[in-house]
């Protein structure tokens, strides 16, 4: 039998308490005043933000450990309780689903791949929700209750309306996700492209953690780009912000199925590398895979395919760079197992295209498996959680 989840309401009724919880997870443990520093806050208005917090057990106050003294007297840090609640994150690839169950701090506790058979959204639909109910089954040997579900998919994705527009790799246009999944799992559904839900967990666990304004850029079946400005992840008015993947650098260039030309993912992702390693060889090569070892074997042709695609990325990082100024570019993604043989054309197209001062940003490879998309949309559930921004939708 299927377990009935139940959803809770996260404890901090204002955007005070919400500001002052994300500080402490993300940089804790902290005292009360290192609070107060970084969310420009009083001390009374962090000490009435905690107070809840640590009596709903989502905050810990760490009193064994060694006091600091602060104006003559000792404060203790506290820290997130990452065991309070679960959360549950899935990425759908074309051909595939990954999903993992979380704790509070982002911490995969359990991870489940399972093949993806139909891309249609009943199928997807249907599978995401199996390995949604497996998960939640796993949840209870914790313990403790599922409090949401994000769910990352590639493309052109309204997070506030829980809404796939348009996904090239799912074949999707204008399928209400969100809603369709609420429904079925039975608990609140956030929704949204895979590499801004990725930079969003960078930006509150990982390589972005303390950083106002920086870029992630994933390298693979395409190209993306996730914007964080001023301390927020970008997603523009239309939702579609950091679609590096579909600049055209190239008015001469190969096809995208955009239906532009020279588009940075015509050249640069690993389909776009697959087919013209072909054309340079001679040779049938059937994937990624296979293009990357004949290179690795030192292939001419293949080598020069995985130059111009360096170049192709250094270029579009270049433009990124130029146009928002981040203190550091993150680039990651499945491509980077070509990474030896493209790097150096990414440093030097980027040095050749940034303007002025904007080529001091810090290049930074940032390798992830492949189940940090899933955590990427566990990291979306977390945040729609605290700020109580999910969807309304629920069984």
């Amino acid at each position: 039998m299927r377990p009935t989840p139940f959803s809770e309401a996260f404890p901090a009724h204002t955007p005070a308490a919400a500001q002052v919880f994300t500080i402490v997870l993300s940089h804790g443990p902290l005292t009360r005043a290192e609070i107060a520093r970084r969310a420009a806050l009083s001390p009374a208005a962090v000490t009435k933000a905690v107070r809840p917090l640590i009596e709903t057990g989502y905050l810990v106050e760490d009193v064994d450990g060694e006091s600091r003294p602060v104006l003559g007297r000792p404060a203790n840090p506290v820290r997130v309780a990452g065991g309070r609640a679960l959360f549950i994150g899935v990425k759908v690839t074309g051909d595939e689903v990954i999903a993992v169950l979380t704790d509070l701090c982002c911490r995969i506790r359990v991870a489940r791949h399972t093949p993806l058979g139909d891309r249609r959204p009943a199928g997807v639909l249907a599978t995401l929700s199996d390995l949604a109910f497996e998960l939640l089954i796993e949840a209870e040997e914790f313990g403790v209750s599922v409090r949401g579900v994000g769910i990352a998919v590639s493309g052109d994705v309204d997070r506030a309306e829980g809404m796939v527009r348009y996904s090239p790799f799912l074949e999707w246009r204008d399928v209400p996700l969100a809603h369709l999944a609420a429904m079925t799992i039975g608990l609140p559904v956030t929704v949204d492209n895979d590499v801004r839900a990725l930079t969003g967990a960078e930006q509150w666990f990982g390589a972005g953690v303390g950083l106002s304004d920086f870029a992630l850029v994933t390298v693979g079946a395409g190209i993306g780009c996730g914007l964080v400005v001023g301390g927020r992840v970008v997603s523009g008015a239309h939702g579609v912000a950091g679609e590096i993947g579909h600049l055209s650098l190239d008015p001469a260039g190969p096809r995208c199925h955009c239906g532009n030309r020279g588009c940075v993912e015509a050249i640069a992702s690993e389909s776009a590398i697959v087919r013209d390693v072909r054309a340079e060889t001679g040779r049938d090569v059937a994937d990624a895979a296979e293009a990357l070892e004949l290179a690795h074997r030192g292939d001419p042709g293949a080598r020069k395919v995985y130059a111009r695609a360096g170049a192709v990325i250094g270029r579009a990082i270049g433009s990124v760079v130029n146009l928002l100024g981040p203190e550091r570019v993150i680039i990651s993604g499945e491509g980077l197992a070509a990474y030896d043989l493209f790097a150096e054309q990414i440093k030097g197209a980027f040095a050749d295209s940034a303007f002025g001062t904007a080529a001091r940003c810090d290049l930074r490879t940032h390798p992830l498996p492949f189940e940090a998309w899933a955590r990427g949309a566990a990291a979306t559930a977390i945040q729609s959680f605290i700020r109580s921004d999910a969807p309304k939708e629920q069984g």
